[in-house]
């Protein structure tokens, strides 16, 4: 056989591959495997949506923009955010409440205290991640 014949030969073979017996059951197994990982995915970012809400609504109702001596305006905003503050701090005592989480005060936590617990929380969720992809392999 000449390379001229060869060519042509293998392109025709490798173009139509062969049908194994346990596609079906590869195929299943491999969008099984893509719909868990969305799942974990959802959850991970929707639980990191949730603590940076909770820390960006903590961080917002500290803020004290109209402290101190200032112009009229600037006092009027604070009272405004303040007010605003309190009702958003009113708001979610009153859904922590009804989710039976009324004891619950992250609020006495200080900001490093918080970085710490979200960082140890998102090196378990990575040493979990770690463990399960060892184990898929």
């Amino acid at each position: 056989m000449s390379a001229d014949e060869f060519d042509p030969e293998i392109e025709r073979l490798f173009a139509r591959s062969p049908q194994l017996p346990d596609a079906a059951l590869f195929t299943a197994r491999v969008e099984q495997k893509l719909q868990k990982g969305s799942h974990i995915r959802f959850l991970a970012l929707g639980l990191a949506g949730v603590i940076g809400g909770v820390v960006a609504v903590r961080e917002t109702m500290s803020v004290n923009l109209g402290a101190g001596d200032g112009v009229v305006a600037g006092n009027a905003l604070g009272q405004g955010i303040r007010s605003v503050s309190f009702n958003t701090q009113s708001a979610v005592q009153t859904g922590l409440d009804q989710l039976g989480l009324a004891n619950l005060e992250l609020g006495s936590m200080g900001g490093m205290q918080m970085f710490w617990i979200a960082a140890g929380a998102l090196i378990a969720v990575a040493a979990a991640g770690v463990m399960k992809l060892s184990q898929d392999m």
